[in-house]
């Protein structure tokens, strides 16, 4: 991922912040904001862009799981596909790929946090052999729902 590919990111994600419960941020966000939590050519929290024949079609990432020393040797992880892309095995080669990413930079856990409700999502947790580690009943709210969070974990 490069700064040039941002603006078409931020399509990406906004397009989940208005229409889906995927991120519980509730109004789209600004370039200076998504680098907040995507970063570009980190060397432990590395963040890539997905393409079809060069068009960006998703992207995914690794960030730091807490900012305190005792939990560097983990990492949350994050995917995201134009709606269109979803279902069609993209997600288990990103999840894939961020693992082999996470074992190189020496990441030993990997942390997805979902919406109780993301049932694409916690279905590729678990093909990909993600455990249940979490779940936090009704502290979300979004679209005038209250939801739930799921976090599932892999040690790799």
């Amino acid at each position: 991922m490069t700064e040039n590919d941002l603006d078409t990111i931020k399509e990406i994600y906004d397009h989940y912040i208005v229409n889906s419960t995927a991120t519980f941020h509730g109004e789209k966000i600004s370039i200076k904001e998504l680098k907040e939590f995507l970063f570009i050519s980190h060397p432990k929290y590395p963040s890539f862009v997905i393409k079809e024949n060069d068009e960006i079609i998703g992207y995914c990432f690794l960030s730091r799981y807490k900012k305190r020393q005792a939990y560097d040797r983990s990492a949350e992880l994050s995917i995201y596909l134009k709606p269109e892309y979803t279902g069609k095995g993209i997600g288990a080669v990103a999840l894939q790929y961020l693992e082999d990413s996470a074992k190189k930079a020496g990441i030993h856990v990997l942390v997805g946090t979902l919406s109780g409700e993301n049932h694409a999502s916690i279905r590729l947790f678990e093909k990909m052999n993600y455990v249940k580690c979490a779940h936090l009943k009704n502290i979300g709210e979004k679209f005038g729902k209250i939801l739930d969070v799921v976090m599932y974990q892999k040690e790799i």
